[in-house]
Parts: structure tokens; C-alpha cells; sequence
């Protein structure tokens, strides 16, 4: 009955994830595999012999706690912070799962099979807990964004590495239990020396790939334990963040070891040429209003700057303005747009604009040239025609959204700062464009107060 059960835990893993696939049902898709890892619990806890019912009540509490003050007071724009944060936790319980069993177990007397999984489990999961919380730091701006880079670096990384194997080989052979203990602190430290040099612009993909590993490190900790329904949970953890990391290094049109090797992203850099020098046409409320209260077409494009000013609703607030106008309105979602991915959708859902209005890149793109009006409220890179312009551009060849090739162009952005990139953008100082320099949310908000005035 309990592997029955464990079985039925599963299945709402996996039927949970396929349903988050589609925005319509993400939510029920959530719930399901939520319901899925409660019974995978409760069955643990009433079928493995829990010796102290206290400790467990305390941790659940504390658990429930921190999670309901997470949910409600963390920002939208912090999301990837958080998340970077449960990738960390998660490796960490994985590694100290596996740890346990070196404490109590006789090393020299376990299968072959069970040395090799703990090991991996305490090398990925600490690797996971270090890199996710430097991570974290580089998105909080605790730790700097730029690549951190010190001569011999990879020098260093390689010699670590080799240190691993050689440590995890004297371990397993010999059952010696300080072995498993030197694989852990080096792991913890290579953890840190492999994410200090990448920038902040690619920690999006840095997050992802930790979470895949956190599913890494709770299969094997579930093999080392014999629980199927954490090697199937962290399976399926592990394939999704792997699969969504291939998906956003080709969305930038670069490799992952470009991503984890190249130290793109450095403070200072500029592209192939200098524009800020370059006049920019600049637009009030008024003439963003007249330009959009004639036009029959309008495509949405968000970006962190929505994200930052919390303009969701007012950007809902705007489409709905132009809809009663008789206008049609889109939303072009770019897959890096934001912080993570899903970052603008989330948003967007949350001001409840319709599904059906949301179109990827794939489907964006073609409508541009039929578009008149684009409003691109705080992206950058994702609309930079460098990358498909400049071989120079440090971002050439990754997919974009040309909203350059709509009539009208409306940039809501603070300033001419570059993005995550570093790079300045030209479609700030082509003759189809309006910079309109204000928060992304009382730039709406006066928009559609002039386009009522009209």
C-alpha cells in the first residue's frame, strides 16, 4: 500500500508539471503537485517511524511560517532571489540527507552503488547551496554583478575538480568517513568560485541550471535512501531545469559553456559604438497618448522595468483604454524578458490580462511590420537591433523582438542606461522612436489619463 501510494504521489508530480505548461492551467498544474508532495510526506512520516514527533511539528511550523511571510512579502522583481534561495535550501537538504547515512552507516560494508550516489549527492547538493546563495547576492546586489575574475582561475577550478575525484575515489575505496567530509567543503567552495565570475546578466540562466541540480541532488539522495518518490520528484526537477536552461541559452543564441565561461556581462562595456552623445526624440504623456489614440494596432512589450514600477495594472489598465477606442492589443513576451523566466507572464497574469493576448517571440515577431504602435515598457537587450545588425555587439545573433520595424516606437524607460548587457541600444535614436523618460507605472498612468482627455 505505501509503494501504491508513493506511486499515486508521483503521478500528481507529473501531471502537476504538464498542466504548467499552459498558462490556463499553471495554477490547478501547481496545486496538484503541491498535493502530491504533502501525501509523499505524510505517507513517510506515518510509515517510517518518526522518533521525535516534536522536532517534526517544530519544523513544519517554522516551515509554514517563513514560507506564508516569503509569499506575501516578497517583491515580484525578487522573485528570482527567492528562487535562487529554495535551489540552495533544496541542494543543501539533499546533501545533508546523504551525510546522515555517512554518520550512521558503516561505510565499508554498503553497496558500490549506494557510495556512488552519496557521494554525488553531497558533491552536486553542496555545489547547488554555494552557488545558488552567490547567486542570490549578485541579484541583491550584496556581491557585485560584474564577472569576478583573479588571474589562474580556471586553474584553480581544475585543480579543485581534480581534487573531488580524487577525494570521492579515496572515499569509496577506502569507506574512510573524512574523504566524504573533504568532497563536501570543496564542493561548498567550488560552488562559490563558479559562479563569482559570471555576470549578472546571465544569472537567469545560472538560477536555472542550480535548480536542475538541486533535482540532481535529491535523485540521488533518494537512491541513497531507497524513497521512489524522491528520485522521482528530483528526476523530474532535474530534466525541467535542464530542459529550461537549453531553452534560454538558445533564446540568447549562446551556448552554456559561453553562459558559464565567458564573463559576458562586464561592468563598462559598450558594443561597437558610442551612441549617448546621439540626439533622442522625447515624448510627454500627451504625445504618447496621440500617437496611440489613432492607432488600430498595439503590441505591449514588458520588460524588469515594468517588473521594478509594478505598472502591471496599469499596463492592463492602458490596453483596455485603447481596446474601448477600438484598437487590438498584444503583449510580446521575449523568453529572457525579466529575471527569470515566466517573469512577464506571472506579472501579467496577475493583472489578469486575458491569455489569448500574450504572444511569444515566435508569434510576435511577424506583426511588427503591421503593428503601428509599440509601447516597450523597460526592456532592452530583448529589442537591441545590434543583435541583428552588428556583428560586433557582444549580443549578435540572439533572437529579438524587432519591434524597430513597427510605425511607432514608445520606450517608457528612467534613462539611457544600458541593460544587463552592458551594451547601448540604437533603437533609443532612431527617427521612429519616442523615449519617454519616466516609471514605467506613472508614464501609463498619465498616458491613459491624456488618451481619456482626448
Amino acid at each position: 500500500m505505501t509503494a501504491i501510494l508513493y506511486l499515486a504521489s508521483a503521478v500528481a508530480f507529473i501531471v502537476g508539471l504538464k498542466r504548467l505548461g499552459a498558462p490556463r492551467t499553471a495554477r490547478s498544474g501547481n496545486r496538484i503537485a503541491a498535493l502530491g508532495m504533502l501525501a509523499a510526506i505524510v505517507i513517510t512520516l506515518v510509515t517510517e517511524g518518526i522518533l521525535n514527533w516534536g522536532v517534526v511539528a517544530a519544523g513544519l511550523a517554522v516551515g509554514a511560517l517563513l514560507g506564508a511571510w516569503a509569499a506575501v512579502r516578497v517583491q515580484m522583481t525578487a522573485m528570482p532571489q527567492m528562487v535562487a534561495i529554495f535551489n540552495g535550501l533544496g541542494g543543501v537538504a539533499s546533501a545533508l540527507v546523504a551525510a546522515t547515512e555517512v554518520v550512521e552507516s558503516d561505510m565499508n560494508g554498503i553497496p558500490a552503488e549506494t557510495v556512488v550516489t552519496i557521494l554525488l549527492s553531497i558533491l552536486i547538493g553542496s555545489i547547488t547551496f554555494t552557488g545558488s546563495f552567490v547567486a542570490f547576492g549578485k541579484l541583491q546586489g550584496l556581491v557585485p554583478g560584474r564577472p569576478l575574475t583573479y588571474p589562474g582561475q580556471q586553474v584553480v577550478n581544475a585543480l579543485i575538480v581534480i581534487g573531488l575525484i580524487g577525494f570521492a575515489v579515496w572515499a569509496g575505496v577506502s569507506g574512510e568517513e573524512n574523504g566524504y567530509w573533504l568532497v563536501g567543503g570543496l564542493s561548498l567552495l567550488l560552488g562559490v568560485l563558479a559562479v563569482i565570475p559570471i555576470g549578472g546578466a546571465d544569472m537567469p540562466v545560472v538560477i536555472s541550471l542550480l535548480n536542475s541540480f538541486s533535482g540532481l541532488a535529491a535523485a540521488a539522495a533518494g537512491f541513497v535512501i531507497e524513497s521512489n518518490a524522491l528520485i522521482i520528484g528530483g528526476a523530474l526537477v532535474g530534466a525541467a531545469g535542464l530542459i529550461l536552461t537549453v531553452q534560454m541559452t538558445e533564446a540568447m543564441n549562446r551556448s552554456l559553456a559561453n553562459v558559464l565561461f565567458a564573463g559576458f556581462g562586464t561592468e563598462g562595456a559598450t558594443g561597437a559604438v558610442t551612441m549617448s552623445d546621439l540626439p533622442v526624440r522625447r515624448a510627454t504623456p500627451e504625445d504618447a497618448a496621440i500617437s496611440l489614440g489613432f492607432a488600430d494596432s498595439v503590441m505591449i512589450v514588458p520588460g524588469y522595468g515594468l517588473a521594478v514600477a509594478q505598472a502591471q495594472h496599469a499596463a492592463r489598465e492602458l490596453a483596455d483604454t485603447l481596446e474601448e477606442r477600438g484598437a487590438t492589443v498584444h503583449y510580446a513576451i521575449h523568453p529572457v524578458a525579466g529575471r527569470m523566466p515566466g517573469h512577464m507572464n506571472v506579472l501579467l497574469a496577475e493583472a489578469d490580462v486575458p491569455y489569448e493576448q500574450l504572444l511569444d517571440l515566435e508569434q510576435a515577431d511577424p506583426q511588427f511590420p503591421q503593428t503601428d504602435v509599440v509601447v516597450v515598457l523597460g526592456a532592452n537587450d530583448v529589442v537591441n537591433p545590434s543583435a541583428r545588425d552588428d556583428p560586433g555587439s557582444p549580443i549578435y545573433g540572439m533572437p529579438i523582438l524587432n519591434v524597430d520595424r513597427a510605425g511607432t516606437v514608445i520606450v517608457v524607460k528612467r534613462s539611457l542606461s544600458p541593460g544587463f548587457a552592458g551594451i547601448d541600444n540604437p533603437l533609443f535614436y532612431q527617427e521612429n522612436t519616442l523615449m519617454f523618460f519616466a516609471d514605467a507605472k506613472e508614464a501609463l498612468e498619465q498616458t491613459v489619463s491624456a488618451l481619456r482627455s482626448l
